[in-house]
């Protein structure tokens, strides 16, 4: 199994309209491709830096998977993301392996 994960740094000002979207529409939204079997939303704890830092984890069982959600999904849902919240956030993505 394999998680996609995304680090996402919101500002002050646009954190908690951002926190109650996620939890209420983007997370659902991308579970809705079926492409992902679970998800979790975590905060980072005493990191430095401005504003509030979140990962954000999908899991998933085969590359097949994020591959056809990185080519058919992910582009309109970062768009919608970015529409809302414009300069107020950066993020990364990487993918993980689960070994154990």
């Amino acid at each position: 199994m394999f998680i996609y994960n995304i680090t996402i740094n919101i500002s002050e000002d646009a954190h908690q309209l951002w926190l109650e979207w996620m939890k209420g529409t983007h997370i659902k939204d991308v579970m809705k491709t079926g492409c992902f079997i679970e998800n979790k939303i975590l905060k980072l704890l005493y990191l430095e830096d401005e504003g509030h830092t979140y990962s954000v984890q999908y899991t998933f069982l085969k590359m097949a998977d994020i591959e056809k959600y990185q080519k058919e999904f992910a582009p309109s849902l970062q768009a919608d993301h970015k529409k809302l919240f414009g300069e107020k956030y950066s993020a990364f993505r990487t993918v993980l392996e689960i070994i154990a």
